[in-house]
């Protein structure tokens, strides 16, 4: 189990300044896993987190909804479904009425690639944790927010 004063080896002036380098530290961690795993599929975190937004709306987004619903988010959001594009994971669809508006829709490959991924891949983050402490933990970051 980690010990956040043992890895980056400091000391605090409090148990406040503790937490919060705490939640930065895993923030990072968290970061650094994710994307290493997420490279052997080709995509990043963000990108997945785009396909899981337009699989789960069942419609299609404008891109603006997309970049709401992020869970970090991601001033370069069009790049990065620019590039799912590329990848033909997802298709742009233009409005019949307004040419500047365009939402974006997950197609069939995209979605058979998101089935591809395994649901659990962040399951390890949190195997040390019982369903009451993430509970806990959980309500905390909601109440810190």
């Amino acid at each position: 189990m980690g010990d956040l004063s043992k890895d980056i080896n400091s000391k605090f002036a409090n148990n406040r300044v503790k937490a919060l380098l705490n939640i930065i530290y895993t923030a990072n961690w968290i970061t650094s896993h994710q994307n290493e795993f997420f490279k052997s599929y080709g995509i990043s975190p963000q990108q997945y987190n785009i396909l899981r937004i337009l699989k789960g709306a069942g419609e299609p987004l404008n891109v603006q909804t997309i970049k709401d619903r992020m869970l970090e988010r991601s001033p370069n959001a069009t790049r990065l479904m620019d590039k799912l594009c590329a990848k033909k994971y997802i298709n742009r669809c233009p409005s019949d009425n307004d040419r500047r508006v365009v939402k974006i829709a997950i197609n069939e490959e995209g979605l058979n690639f998101l089935e591809s991924i395994p649901m659990n891949s962040n399951r390890e983050l949190v195997k040390n944790l019982s369903e009451d402490e993430a509970e806990l933990l959980s309500n905390l970051l909601d109440k810190m927010r």
